[in-house]
Order: C-alpha cells, then sequence, then structure tokens
C-alpha cells in the first residue's frame, strides 16, 4: 500500500521487503522475517479473464454452414437437435521421446473397437519405441469433447500406456511466416476452435507434443515409469554424447588431412 509493490499471487509468500517507511504492511511485520503474506494490498488480484458468451444454435447453425461450404473433402461438421454438433480434426503426433506401449499384443480388430476391448490390459509386459515423427490422427470427436479426452481418445488409439500428463495438445499457427505454437488448457472445446478457424490446416492445427512445462505430477507415477524415464534420458545422452564425438572427429580429420596437404606445398 505505501511502496505499491506488486507480485503474483503465488509468489506472495516468497516476497521480502526491506521497509523503511511505517505503513499498513509496516505494523504486521515480524521482528523475525520480513515475509509478508497477510499484507493483501502489495499483491496484485489474479484476474480472470472474461470468457465470450456461448454462441447460440443459430450461430453454431449459420458457422457450421459456412465452415461446411469452404470444406473440400467428406470430413463436414453436423449438427444435433439439442446444439452439439460433431466433425473431424487431425492432430499431429511430433513426439521426440519414445513412449510405452504393451509387448506382444496383436493389433486391435474391428471387434476390439466395438466391444471397446482395451488390449492394454491383457499383459503387464511393457516396451517403448518411437512413434513416426509427423504421424497424423484423423479424430472424430464432438464439440463437448476437451483437450484431455482428445490426449486420451489418442493414446488409447496407439495403445500408449504412458500416463497422459505427459503429454500435452498444442494449437499451431501461422503468421507473417512464423508458426506459432501455444498448449491448450485440459478443459477447452478443439473442434470450436476448428469450427472458428476454418477447414484450413494451415491457418490452425493441433500437435500432440511433451509436456515440458514443468507441470507433470512426478509423484503420480510408478517407480518403473521413472526408472524408464532415467533410461530414456540416459539413452539421449549417449546419444548426444556420440554426435559431439562424431562432430569433432570430422572435423579433427579435416584438419590433418589439411595440414598434410600444407607440408607438400612451397612457403
Amino acid at each position: 500500500a505505501d511502496c505499491r509493490y506488486t507480485c503474483h499471487q503465488e509468489c506472495r509468500s516468497l516476497i521480502q521487503l526491506d521497509c523503511r517507511r511505517p505503513g499498513p504492511c509496516q505494523s504486521q511485520l515480524s521482528p523475525e522475517s520480513t515475509l509478508l503474506p497477510p499484507c493483501s494490498q502489495n499483491v496484485t488480484q489474479t484476474v480472470e479473464e472474461e470468457k465470450p458468451e456461448p454462441p447460440t444454435i443459430q450461430e453454431v447453425k449459420q458457422r457450421i454452414e459456412k465452415y461446411n461450404s469452404k470444406v473440400t473433402n467428406c470430413l463436414l461438421m453436423k449438427l444435433n437437435d439439442d446444439g452439439t454438433y460433431t466433425g473431424f480434426i487431425k492432430v499431429h503426433l511430433k513426439l521426440r521421446r519414445p513412449v510405452t506401449v504393451p509387448a506382444g499384443i496383436r493389433p486391435p480388430s474391428i471387434y476390439d473397437a466395438l466391444k471397446e476391448v482395451n488390449l492394454a490390459d491383457m499383459t503387464d509386459k511393457r516396451t517403448s519405441f518411437y512413434l513416426p515423427l509427423d504421424a497424423i490422427k484423423q479424430l472424430h470427436i464432438s464439440s463437448t469433447t476437451t483437450v484431455s479426452e482428445v490426449i486420451q481418445g489418442l493414446l488409447k488409439k496407439f495403445m500408449v500406456v504412458d500416463n497422459p500428463q505427459k503429454f500435452a495438445l498444442f494449437k499451431e499457427m501461422r503468421k507473417d511466416g512464423q508458426v506459432l505454437f501455444q498448449k491448450l488448457p485440459l478443459t477447452e472445446y478443439p473442434l470450436y476452435l476448428r469450427l472458428l478457424a476454418g477447414p484450413d490446416t494451415d491457418v490452425l492445427s493441433f500437435v500432440l507434443k511433451e509436456n515440458e512445462t514443468g507441470e507433470v505430477e512426478w509423484d503420480a507415477f510408478s517407480i518403473p515409469e521413472l526408472q524408464n524415464f532415467l533410461m530414456i534420458l540416459d539413452k539421449e545422452e549417449k546419444d548426444k554424447i556420440q554426435q559431439v564425438h562424431r562432430k569433432y572427429e570430422r572435423f579433427k580429420q579435416r584438419l590433418q588431412q589439411t595440414l598434410k596437404e600444407a607440408r607438400g606445398k612451397p612457403g
């Protein structure tokens, strides 16, 4: 209130101030510490963004008609009587680390899909492999399908048994020749974003990547999973070391070849 110091709400308990002037905050300081958790005047309150009003059924109908008029394939959106709608999204899988899948299991059949048989539950054996980089998976979803459900659906289709918290869904946008990524919250509705952007994937596309924001709750993983992470990191470290060794070995060979050629020349 006196010095107008501001901070994030979550940083409030960590702030230390050397107050020299008496004020509302000064009276609450203890001799042992200058932490100011009770002084709310120094904290900028987190203001939630105002969410736009949900569109009416008539507005949704108009947007769907406009969307379908631009579709060049059969992947149209369909409006239901209750105001919800269904459609298709394509998700690019850009995973740079291996995923964990059941070992020794046959590919899922149409019968398994219809009966919702989870083949991953049939064995405790696990193996890891790399999904093809830039693989694309098409999903038929509803307007009520959240980002969290999309991630879980993708993992189920590829029989990935890793914790969904390891992954995040991003929207990829192109602007002024640059590619921009934005991580989507788990409660966002991807089909609504697709409807707003239109069917052109150059304007908006969805990408599944590793969750690298530090928000992974490691306590949620089992010991074998954590050990597997360590093995993966160890392999990546060894691969990186080998790349560096090969790089400087080639550089060394070129230097030696240059010196050898220079010795036979006068001067």
